[in-house]
């Protein structure tokens, strides 16, 4: 049986070409092995499979104790399957912190490493000769991660070594870094014929901290009124979220790239107090800008 590989819900661009270039990297090495995703990517990772040539993955809706697993772009059992630990889970791949939950019948191969991106983590794994003679078509995904979880290098994660392997792959490509971020970051932002309700889960993770449990959505966008103009509804939806999940608040943070600032949309008087007490903002109407604030890993969930 191949094994299955496959990043967190929601998935981006990270965690629907890391799965790819994985199964291609194993299957290379006679290990067989099938990518998946954990629901539809967002327009962004579509955007980036079409350009280098992938059909989407196939949607995996659920696992065995049958299945031996490879979790790439996170170790946190609540972006997973219920059943998990059920599975045998043979490598985690990763450059989130440490959460825990996750366990396993013995010892299995584990790499986290303070990156920007998954992507990242296996250009270490793989080593630069290696990505050197990779397909083009596969380096191509993996510059897209890079682009992707930087924002274009923007984003506070980014690290000197992040910012040399893009260079290097986009040398390898003969790209201009800047003129494909553009064209992906254009993708990502056409999020027009998605509901409220998906826009909020879009690139959304349940965190707890401080007694709270929060979903914590980060929509980041080259046209933040895209989204804003549809401020009534999304606030609406938003009540309607919490209370479905019983949530203390869903914190919905729309990152305007090129400015580097997110808009907070508050819904409520807790969302008003975080803004207020964790971001150290004035809030006087359900919309507040918070200058600089663009990482839900660096910048968000640090502060909650």
């Amino acid at each position: 049986m191949a094994l299955k590989i496959f990043g967190h819900r929601s998935p981006d661009t990270d965690a629907t070409a890391s799965a790819i270039v994985w199964a291609w990297y194993l299957s290379q090495q006679g290990i067989e092995s099938t990518p998946y995703v954990l629901g539809t990517p967002n327009t962004e990772a579509l955007y980036v499979l079409k350009h280098w040539g992938f059909d989407v993955p196939e949607v995996l809706v659920s696992v065995s104790a049958e299945d031996e697993v490879v979790i790439v772009d996170t170790n946190n059992p609540e972006e997973l399957f219920e059943n998990i630990n059920e599975t045998g889970i043979v490598q985690i791949i990763d450059h989130h912190k440490l959460v825990g939950g996750l366990e396993t019948a013995g010892p299995i191969d584990i790499t986290i490493k303070p990156l920007a991106s998954t992507a990242s983590v296996m250009y270490l794994m793989m080593g630069v000769d290696e990505v050197s003679d990779l397909p083009n078509e596969i380096a191509g995904l993996m510059l897209s991660c890079i682009i992707s979880d930087t924002l274009e290098f923007r984003s506070p994660t980014t690290t000197e070594d992040d910012k040399a392997m893009a260079q290097h792959l986009a040398h390898k490509l003969e790209i201009d870094i800047n003129e494909y971020a553009t064209k992906m970051f254009e993708a990502k932002s056409d999020i027009s014929a998605f509901s409220d309700e998906e826009l909020i889960k879009m690139d959304s993770k349940k965190y707890e901290a401080s007694g709270n449990k929060y979903r914590v959505s980060v929509l980041e966008t080259t046209a933040p009124n895209i989204v804003l103009d549809r401020k009534d509804s999304i606030l609406s939806k938003i009540e309607d979220v919490k209370i479905k999940e019983g949530l203390d608040a869903v914190l919905l943070f729309v990152v305007d790239i090129l400015k580097e600032e997110a808009t907070l949309f508050v819904s409520n008087d807790m969302v008003k107090q975080v803004a207020e007490s964790k971001f150290n903002a004035t809030v006087t109407s359900d919309l507040v800008v918070l200058p600089g604030i663009v990482s839900r890993k660096k910048q968000i969930i640090p502060v909650l």
